[in-house]
């Protein structure tokens, strides 16, 4: 099916994302590998910080209570945040 002009634009204004964060736009391919690295090598910390406990002579009480600790601990998160829609973006530039 052909669209008209003026929904090919409708349509580019709501699928269409654009940098928006403040920075300058090419850092993110530096800073999102640099944070997924920051929060995996942080969890993988704090579990060796539990399982050094655990060291030594085998006690099933305390490797029980370690392994608790363990599943219990909440890992840590980074999430990417989507780019912001274009429409969005010139109607934020119009208002000021």
């Amino acid at each position: 099916m052909r669209r008209s002009p003026q929904e090919e634009k409708a349509l580019s204004y709501a699928e269409d994302r654009r940098y928006a964060y403040g920075n300058n736009s090419k850092a993110a391919r530096k800073a999102v590998p640099r944070r997924k690295r920051w929060v995996n090598k942080a969890n993988r910390h704090a579990e060796q910080q539990f399982l050094a406990e655990a060291r030594g002579p085998v006690n099933t009480d305390r490797a029980e209570g370690i392994e608790d600790r363990l599943k219990g601990k909440r890992p840590k998160r980074w999430r990417k945040w989507p780019d912001m829609p274009l429409g969005r973006l010139l109607e934020l530039r119009r208002r000021r």
